[in-house]
């Protein structure tokens, strides 16, 4: 298992920041016949923001209310949407979508209630309005954005790779993983709700203490000196997997959910979380087995990795902490 470290430490170095790839939003709501107020939320760093420009069609007139307005990494928008005809089977395009790494969220809402939900990338910038409101569609846009999240979320996968570093044996692994995932589960259900919350700030410095704690258990159990954690590394699963689903509920409320189907969208998003989760896993086992069978001899590989661990980690809490006053 431990052979697997060298291919990780060395993908970590391009991936030394944990700040996931967050979506941009765009929020077309109907007020009158065929006007609509529209909200765009592109992710920014400070005032830097990437130029992305929400195109409608020929027959429709933009209107800028407000904005930028910068608040909590994202840059946003106001304007006043008005078009001569339905916007229903009219094609949306989103320029400059091309030449970025952002997925684009659109929500729009007619007055009769009716609803429509869809993803834009950068490989497929542009869409037809559908004319059906579609519970498929929520299901296939939150599962992929769960995966997504998950995938890019670093730190999140930083803390998986030490769990199963920790746990000795495939039952205990499975049972360490477990447990991680029904702890984030409700945590990011209760705070999605609304029924439960804390400062985002926070909770993502001490998810990077935990890797750092993670880390330096696993050289404890290197040098031969196994604590509770080592043991029973489920419990600690448990405990941090509750501050990790506050995590994924704050990129989740970042998204938004479409208020007529919220129990598929959180369902499905913590779906794909846990599939994307399970995938990252999977891809761990593999490399372990590969490298198994070269027979390389990499000791030193034991304590170089959870010192990486520990220092990226380290890092991203300092640079979180920092981030209070910034």
């Amino acid at each position: 298992m431990k052979k697997i470290l060298l291919t990780l430490f060395f993908l970590s170095t391009f991936i030394c920041s944990s700040h996931e790839i967050r979506p941009a939003y765009l929020q077309i709501t109907e007020v009158e016949n065929n006007t609509f107020d529209v909200y765009f939320k592109i992710p920014s760093r400070g005032t830097a923001t990437p130029k992305l420009r929400a195109v409608f069609p020929k027959n429709a007139s933009l209107t800028s209310i407000s904005g930028p307005n910068f608040f909590d990494g994202f840059a946003n928008f106001n304007y006043q949407l008005t078009l001569k005809e339905s916007l229903e089977g009219q094609e949306i395009h989103i320029e400059g979508l091309k030449k970025t790494l952002i997925d684009v969220l659109i929500r729009l809402e007619y007055k009769n209630g009716t609803e429509h939900t869809f993803l834009l990338q950068p490989d497929n910038d542009t869409a037809v309005i559908p004319g059906q409101s579609s519970i498929a569609s929520i299901i296939k846009v939150y599962t992929f954005l769960g995966i997504e999240h998950i995938l890019l979320g670093f730190d999140h996968l930083l803390f998986v790779l030490a769990l199963v570093l920790i746990s000795k044996g495939g039952w205990k692994i499975f049972k360490t993983i477990t447990a991680f995932t029904f702890a984030h589960s409700i945590t990011l259900s209760l705070a999605t709700l609304g029924l439960v919350s804390f400062p985002g700030a926070p909770v993502e410095a001490v998810i990077a203490l935990s890797i750092v704690f993670l880390a330096s258990e696993i050289l404890n159990l290197q040098k031969g000196k196994p604590s509770l954690t080592s043991k029973r590394p489920w419990l600690v699963a448990f405990t941090f997997g509750l501050l990790h689903g506050f995590g994924f509920a704050g990129a989740l409320s970042d998204i938004g959910l479409p208020q007529q189907a919220i129990p598929y969208a959180l369902g499905f998003f913590n779906l794909g979380v846990e599939l994307g989760q399970l995938a990252f896993v999977v891809v761990v086992f593999i490399l372990s087995y590969l490298l198994q069978k070269t027979k390389l001899q990499l000791q030193w590989t034991q304590k170089a990795i959870p010192y990486a661990i520990g220092s990226i980690a380290s890092f991203w809490m300092i640079e979180r902490v920092v981030g209070f006053w910034g």
